[in-house]
């Protein structure tokens, strides 16, 4: 003799059966979902390629009030050019004077520099913007 409880249960699929089943899928999903995060990590993290330039800031100099002259370092594999963009910036940190300079390859990895940046009006600092590879 069944329950109504049990009818009822038979009726909306919730047997013994059904509850291994949303267990063993609940199990599956949760070991793929492990296995993709792993996956990620090792292919984000340990297969990633290091940095190869380095861009370092050494301060400025010679500030007038329409130039300054930055300092930066830069570190590239050797033999290959690098651009940098360089920036003067006022005291409310608005950019006054800009200027990209091309770097021609050199056998030495880390090389510093000083370039010139003409502005249009006092600037408190000089410094790198952004270096890259060409």
């Amino acid at each position: 003799m069944t329950t109504t409880q049990q009818l009822l249960d038979e009726r909306y699929g919730r047997t013994v059966g059904s509850e291994r089943r949303t267990r063993r899928i609940l199990i599956i999903g949760a070991i793929a979902l492990a296995g993709v995060l792993t996956a990620w990590v090792v292919w984000g993290g340990l297969s990633g390629t290091s940095a190869t330039l380095e861009t370092r800031e050494l301060g400025y100099a010679d500030a007038t009030d329409m130039s300054i002259t930055v300092q930066w370092e830069v570190s590239a594999p050797p033999g290959t050019p690098v651009q940098c963009a360089l920036q003067a910036l006022n005291s409310s940190f608005g950019i006054v004077g800009w200027r990209i300079v091309e770097i021609p390859p050199s056998e030495e990895r880390t090389r510093a520099f000083a370039q010139t940046i003409q502005t249009s009006e006092p600037a408190v600092t000089g410094l790198p913007y952004r270096c890259w590879l060409p």
